[in-house]
């Protein structure tokens, strides 16, 4: 949309909505950095999740929803502008969405649009991202009385003389490159301090202050968007929420191998995590280490939870739970262990499925499950439909509305993501750098590409695989496909085929693309006519 459009739409916006903004619901917008479906809500026996499992148990919660991309700002991208990567040119974290769509209009950008007032705390686009000037209408609680805002990830002296050390050694050694992760303290803290002494906390303090400040203008109505920046690492929550856990009632990954006849590029070698003080750069993490780190992101969980309970509360005392839509969702899930490696960053099911959950004062089904196939780029056409907003011409989502009311309903065809090569790209998704070559991760990328080459044989070509190929994803009711292409030549065969099948293998342990050659040519030709022909 040009901005000539867009000026002329804002405006007809406006004086439609002259007299009747204060009827419009709130928003209340939560995302949470990094969170899987690991919750009670979702099933997981072991997560301690009471708030979110009540929102979900008067809402609805959607079992099946997907990400466009399992890396931070190429997801958030997507959802916020209702584009997919091949529209925003967003796949790495190292890119600006205003650099690449100076003019697309983002979300809480329309509903400024639509008479709203909207304002953010935390993370919600990506970090360096934020959009200022043009997506938020206003800016929030700048401090809080008697607190003070956290300074730095950890709280205790030890674990801040290490990151530091690490840092002055890494920088000294590779420059610049060394400020892109590869020097960022140990994995996890617990420290007895009270939940504002950790960044989300505090945000969470501003946000509910800055609801305050909302409530008491009260001559529009507000998009509030608030984001948890845990469980992304660093794991650092406060004692009181590792102390919901008895390490050895943790369950761990069943599946640790990766998938029989798989990709070799479709898993990394846990590059984020290996950047962490005390975790091992090589090999296997070990038991002891793997259930700590698990016991770590459970607690992150926990606190986060525990954050968004009070924002919710503070809804309530303000009396305006009623008129207030509450959305919150995860920008992509996680590897814990799963198919042998921890973080996000891969095509598979576990760092593509999402949490996602919604509750509206009117909505007809309450405490319900969808298994509708559903897409993070579907929430901005929802969001708009449900508050009576139109919707730009540029959305590539579908509202999912309709299954407020009726869950069960025929739904979409197929949910749709991608990464470039995961194996060869550093963990932003980022070519690898020269530098990174040189660090201890030199060693575990010549295992990795061993591995591809074999697999590959003559089509092995360095400058394809580490700059141009990418798996393109599709998750249909009972299979996941996966396609290995060049991006230079879309029209061409996958260079690699694998194929999921949900009904007898949902952890997606065997790819079984070879066994039936049928099938997956049907699978390829429903990826080839896209998200359009999907809803």
């Amino acid at each position: 949309m040009t901005k000539m459009r867009y000026l002329t739409f804002l405006l007809l916006s406006c004086l439609s909505l002259l007299g009747n903004s204060a009827e419009k619901p709130n928003i209340l917008f939560i995302a949470v950095d990094d969170l899987r479906p690991e919750l009670g809500c979702y099933g997981s026996p072991i997560a301690v999740t009471p708030h979110l499992d009540a929102l979900a148990s008067d809402g609805l919660l959607f079992n099946r929803a997907y990400c466009q991309q399992a890396i931070c700002r190429p997801s958030r991208a997507s959802l916020l502008t209702g584009a997919r990567p091949e529209t925003t040119g967003l796949f790495h974290n190292y890119v600006s969405l205003r650099e690449l769509q100076p003019d697309i209009v983002t979300l809480p950008q329309h509903f400024i649009a639509g008479g709203y007032e909207t304002v953010y705390c935390g993370k919600i686009f990506h970090d360096g991202d934020t959009d200022e000037g043009v997506s938020w209408s206003r800016d929030p609680v700048k401090w809080i009385k008697g607190l003070k805002p956290p300074g730095g990830t950890f709280r205790l002296p030890e674990n801040q003389r290490i990151q530091a050390e690490d840092r002055e050694a890494m920088i000294a050694k590779y420059g610049e490159a060394a400020k892109r992760g590869l020097a960022s303290g140990p994995a996890y803290e617990k420290a007895d301090v009270p939940d504002t002494a950790y960044i989300d906390g505090y945000n969470t303090a501003k946000a509910i202050a800055t609801l305050k400040q909302l409530v008491a203008d009260n001559n529009k109505p507000f998009f509030l968007a608030m984001g948890y920046k845990l469980p992304h690492l660093n794991w650092c929550a406060p004692a009181k929420y590792w102390d919901l856990y008895d390490p050895a009632d943790i369950p761990m990954a069943s599946e640790t191998e990766a998938p029989t006849d798989g990709a070799a590029m479709g898993l990394h070698a846990s590059f984020e995590l290996r950047t962490r003080a005390g975790i091992p750069k090589s090999g296997p993490l070990g038991a002891e280490l793997s259930r700590t780190l698990k016991h770590a992101y459970l607690a992150s969980t926990s606190y986060v939870d525990s954050q968004i309970g009070k924002l919710i509360a503070a809804l309530e005392e303000a009396g305006i739970r009623d008129n207030t839509i509450i959305v919150v969702w995860g920008d992509h899930g996680w590897h814990l262990g799963d198919m042998g490696v921890w973080g996000k960053a891969t095509n598979y099911e576990i760092a593509t499925r999402v949490p996602l959950m919604i509750w509206t004062p009117t909505m007809k089904t309450r405490g319900a499950k969808t298994d509708a196939l559903v897409e993070l780029v579907d929430i901005y056409p929802t969001l708009c439909e449900l508050v009576g907003l139109s919707k730009p011409e540029h959305l590539e989502g579908h509202s999912f509305a309709l299954l407020l009311d009726d869950p069960n309903q025929t739904w979409k065809k197929a949910a749709f993501s991608q990464y470039p090569n995961p194996a060869l790209r550093e963990w932003a998704a980022n070519p690898l750098s020269p530098a990174m070559r040189e660090t201890w991760f030199g060693p575990l990328i010549g295992e990795v590409e061993s591995r591809i080459k074999s697999q590959m044989g003559e089509r092995w070509d360095r400058e394809l695989f580490e700059q141009h190929l990418t798996g393109f994803t599709m998750r249909t009711d009972r299979y996941r496909l996966v396609l290995w292409k060049d991006r230079r030549d879309m029209d061409a065969d996958p260079l690699f085929v694998e194929l999921f099948d949900h009904e007898t293998d949902p952890r997606e342990t065997r790819n079984v693309a070879a066994d039936h050659l049928e099938l997956v040519q049907q699978l390829i030709a429903q990826h080839t006519a896209g998200w359009e022909a999907a809803k």
